[in-house]
């Protein structure tokens, strides 16, 4: 993992951790691991963000985003509330941002290497549902940049 993405995985369980802390917030829906894999042009791609996008919608009384960033191997385990703690159920698609990150301002920007090809959540070809109690390995995805 580059040191880039390493620190940038810190200052976000920092916030994650010191968010924990003191009175409790609103309450959570129960979340289920979801893990994968994700290659580009069959390569592993490190620093890829994963969007998760329920098929249903936004639960207007306790949305929830759920997302991560791809390891340098191109590993990714999704989050909701916490590190790597899973996504509430449902049906979800994938759709999928390769920018970088950016340190100075704690922020990932573009350009898109992928062109914006896997943005459209309803064009999504990564489908999956997430059930009570069982966690979900999506594999391996490939995706490409032509």
């Amino acid at each position: 993992m580059s040191t880039s993405v390493r620190w940038f995985l810190v200052a976000v369980g920092c916030c994650v951790f010191f968010s924990s802390c003191g009175p409790k917030g609103p309450p959570q829906k129960e979340t289920f691991p979801v893990k994968g894999m994700v290659s580009v042009d069959g390569q592993p791609a490190g620093a890829l963000a994963v969007y998760c996008n329920n098929v249903a919608g936004m639960d207007t009384k306790m949305p929830t985003v759920s997302q991560t960033f791809t390891k340098d191997d191109g590993s990714f385990e999704i989050s909701t509330y916490g590190q790597s703690d899973g996504v509430p159920e449902g049906e979800y698609t994938l759709t999928f941002m390769w920018g970088k990150i950016d340190m100075l301002h704690g922020g990932y920007s573009g350009p898109d290497k992928l062109n914006g090809r896997y943005k459209d959540p309803k064009a999504s070809k990564s489908r999956f549902k997430v059930e009570k109690g069982k966690p979900v390995d999506l594999g391996k995805i490939e995706l490409t940049t032509k």
